[in-house]
């Protein structure tokens, strides 16, 4: 721990803005992505939509409900799962319109996908030292 940092027990009541991942946190995002996946076909096909209205639509409320989570000062349930719901149909929105509409392979949006995501971390661990989320102690992370 570094000078002026709040001790870990603390800082992390304070400012974790994740829950604790237990196997109940495991269930609930495998539940969380099966409700995206459906979802996204739903509004898209069942109701008419289209996939391009319900993209646009369901990116400008996940873009809103990001900036409630990145505003929040504490882990609030309600908040943080709906923003795991909505990312998850976003993405496979996202993906849908990778594959049906420009013709990109499932297997390169997901070779894809898997090296952004490895970028991400690698950027997110070069700059913090850790991809712990146990270690929340400052406002950036």
């Amino acid at each position: 721990m570094t000078a002026g940092a709040p001790p870990a027990t603390t800082a992390r009541k304070m400012l974790n803005k994740v829950p604790e991942v237990t196997l109940f946190f495991w269930i609930i995002k495998v539940l969380a992505t099966t409700v995206g996946e459906t979802a996204a076909d739903y509004l898209s096909v069942d109701l008419g939509l289209g996939l391009t209205a319900t993209t646009y639509v369901m990116s400008a409320l996940l873009a809103t409900v990001l900036v409630v989570q990145f505003r929040a000062r504490r882990y609030t349930p309600s908040v943080y799962w709906l923003a795991v719901v909505l990312l998850s149909i976003v993405g496979t929105l996202i993906t849908d319109n990778l594959v049906d509409h420009f013709g990109v392979s499932l297997e390169t949006t997901t070779t894809l996908f898997a090296i952004a995501l490895a970028v991400t971390f690698a950027a997110w661990y070069a700059s913090e030292k850790t991809l712990s989320i146990h270690t929340i102690y400052t406002t950036k992370r």
